[in-house]
């Protein structure tokens, strides 16, 4: 079958969740209501944990930066997805789709990087307490942070700049319903060795390593836990790893399923399933998550519309009589 050259077309084709007109107007309803519940609980934890005194320490820092993170993924491929259920052709220009992939991939290894960060927070919270404002000051923090940032920016740079300068051939539908590397792959005709060897070792770098940071980490925060005497030291220290723990399940459960299942059960099918879990369906878990394993965001989140509330009913205070003469 001859290969046709794509380097002079502007757009690719996306096949989207599913082909099926009646499911078309179902899950616009669905998916449109689960990424506006992530937009607005990744945006109340953000402002949360910015105005809130009490949340101000390194561990609402890093659930901060991971609420951004989700906000950014989700809203990286949920707008895309949901007004393909609406238009007739599902197409995405060159442009666009570079653009996609590059913010994907940037939100998607910040969130690798989040999570180990957040693991090693937890770690030194409890194994080495006394230390704990020093090795987590506010200055490492955002040292730790921004370094994170680079890294996933390097990545985003890198891959859309190696795909989209290479040649493409064959067809230009991407059996997905956002811009991927592992989707557009089969597409590359030169340099296509390279692509997928540099796709091969960053994915299994960034997966590998965060996943033993956190591994780690864990090991070490049982096995302190397993000498301490008081029960309800050890409940406490339970009860502060619990969100991080169940959230990271999630994640990299989704990831494992995705990537280490056999060739023969393998498709295309199940790839946009475990996609549309991670990328839609655990940014709008993940405030939930934190909001209520977690006792303090728990707390603040009624706290604050209360005052609100009270300020906006509250009549204005008058100055009586003594008031002003003790002024004068």
């Amino acid at each position: 079958m001859e290969r046709r050259n794509l380097t002079m077309l502007t757009e690719f084709v996306l096949t989207g969740i599913t082909d099926h007109p009646d499911l078309q107007a179902p899950f616009f309803g669905l998916f449109l209501v689960i990424y506006v519940t992530s937009v607005v609980g990744n945006l109340g934890m953000i402002i949360l944990t910015k105005v809130d005194n009490r949340l101000q320490t390194p561990m609402y820092f890093f659930l901060r930066h991971l609420a951004f993170i989700d906000l950014g993924y989700s809203t990286a491929v949920g707008p895309k997805m949901l007004v393909n259920f609406i238009v007739v052709q599902n197409t995405i220009s060159y442009p666009a789709c570079a653009t996609q992939m590059a913010f994907f991939i940037m939100f998607i290894v910040s969130e690798l990087s989040i999570l180990s960060a957040m693991a090693y927070d937890r770690y030194v919270a409890i194994c080495n307490p006394l230390l704990y404002n020093v090795l987590m000051s506010q200055r490492r923090c955002h040292m730790l942070v921004g370094v994170l940032y680079l890294y996933s920016t390097f990545q985003a740079l890198l891959f859309p700049i190696k795909y989209f300068t290479s040649t493409f051939c064959g067809s230009n539908i991407i059996s997905h319903f956002y811009c991927d590397v592992v989707s557009l792959s089969p597409m590359i005709c030169s340099h296509a060795q390279e692509a997928e060897l540099l796709t091969i070792l960053f994915s299994a770098f960034n997966l590998i390593s965060s996943f033993l940071v956190i591994l780690l980490s864990y090991v070490l925060i049982l096995l302190a836990i397993c000498r301490m005497n008081s029960a309800e030291g050890r409940k406490k220290a339970f009860s502060t790893c619990g969100s991080h723990l169940t959230v990271v399940v999630a994640f990299y459960g989704t990831l494992l399923f995705m990537y280490v299942q056999p060739k023969s059960t393998h498709s295309f099918e199940t790839d946009k399933l475990a996609s549309v879990f991670y990328t839609l369906v655990i940014p709008m878990l993940n405030p939930l998550i934190y909001s209520l394993r977690n006792r303090e965001t728990l707390t603040v989140s009624h706290l604050i519309p209360l005052n609100a509330l009270q300020n906006s009913v509250s009549p204005p205070r008058t100055i009586g009589p003594r008031e002003e003469n003790s002024r004068d």
